[in-house]
């Protein structure tokens, strides 16, 4: 039986004591046969190898909740006196070498040196487009923040980054990140790896965080599924006053439904947990699926308006972006 390298601790409902999984959901496991009849179907739209970025450049700190956009599921979150770093990654790729893999074609939006002092780094998952090592080296270098992570994503940043000071948690627990600013971990349909043989041996998450400015609820990947997972968001938590959720990389659907919500999922998203205002992320950075590079703010703008739902309350967001609420 294998043994997982990145955690050890008892089953539970959603772990097995090898590897978690999403309970009562599609599996998300993808074989060589399925990703060969993805790629030779030849179906990917055809990219644009760069787009203009106007970077933005923050203040050191903001009283009240401002957040700015990095780019895919980067953002950069001033909120109550705290700078709270999402999912960072500057790297020019994402992928376990330099020089293959999905490549950026929207630069940061913010450069690296402009970034405000880092408090915190949060961590949804250890996918290359999500947990960037050497992004995090160069935080740590400069910034030295606390950094807040599911089960199992410790152990990488650790490797990586020895005097990296991480908290952990699992689905539904709750971190304190100083300052009357804490995160709880919510489950997400989705899985992780960093190579071939460690497949679900870290756990995915989203972070819903509780400030003195108001609540924001970052999703993490997911897929929508039965959306139940949402609702008990909404039932345990509350609804949030700013929702981050993912809009992109989502075709083909029967390859990426389990794991990957398309923009009028994302909007069942929206509803199911009647956030006041949301961001669309993870789109429009790294060409990680089939669907042309707009299709996810085109999407969302149908979604938004077969639901009656006005446009400014669900917002795509743009790399060098600034939200203030």
């Amino acid at each position: 039986m294998p043994r997982n390298r990145y955690y050890q601790g008892p089953p539970s409902d959603h772990f097995d004591g090898v590897r978690f999984f999403n309970p009562g959901q599609s599996p998300t496991d993808r074989g060589l046969g399925d990703v060969l009849r993805w790629k030779l179907a030849r179906g990917a739209a055809r990219w644009p190898s760069s787009v203009p970025v106007t970077p933005a450049k923050p203040s050191p700190r903001v009283d009240g909740l401002r957040i700015t956009m990095v780019g895919h599921a980067s953002l950069l979150m001033q909120v109550a006196g705290r700078n709270i770093l999402i999912d960072p990654v500057w790297s020019e790729r994402v992928s376990p070498v330099s020089f293959a893999g999905p490549k950026r074609v929207a630069a940061p939006g913010i450069a690296f040196d402009d970034l405000p002092p880092i408090d915190v780094v949060l961590l949804s998952h250890c996918h290359y487009d999500h947990l960037d090592v050497a992004t995090l080296r160069r935080i740590q270098a400069v910034h030295a923040p606390l950094m807040a992570m599911p089960l199992g994503n410790d152990t990488i940043v650790r490797a990586a980054i020895p005097g990296a000071r991480c908290i952990v948690g699992d689905w539904w627990d709750t971190l304190s990140l100083g300052s009357d600013i804490a995160t709880t971990l919510t489950p997400a349909s989705h899985w992780a790896n960093r190579w071939p043989n460690d497949v679900r041996m870290a756990l995915w998450a989203g972070h819903h965080l509780d400030t003195p400015a108001g609540t924001i609820w970052f999703v993490g990947d997911t897929g929508y599924g039965d959306g139940a997972i949402f609702r008990e968001v909404r039932a345990r938590l509350g609804s949030p006053d700013v929702a981050l959720i993912p809009i992109g990389a989502y075709e083909p659907r029967w390859f990426m439904a389990a794991q990957h919500v398309d923009p009028a999922e994302a909007v069942d998203i929206f509803r199911d947990v009647d956030a006041r205002r949301a961001l669309g992320i993870h789109w429009g950075t790294f060409q990680l699926t089939d669907e042309a590079r707009d299709a996810p703010p085109l999407g969302l703008a149908a979604a938004l308006a077969a639901s009656d739902i006005p446009p400014d309350r669900f917002v795509a967001a743009v790399p060098g972006g600034v939200y203030d609420y």
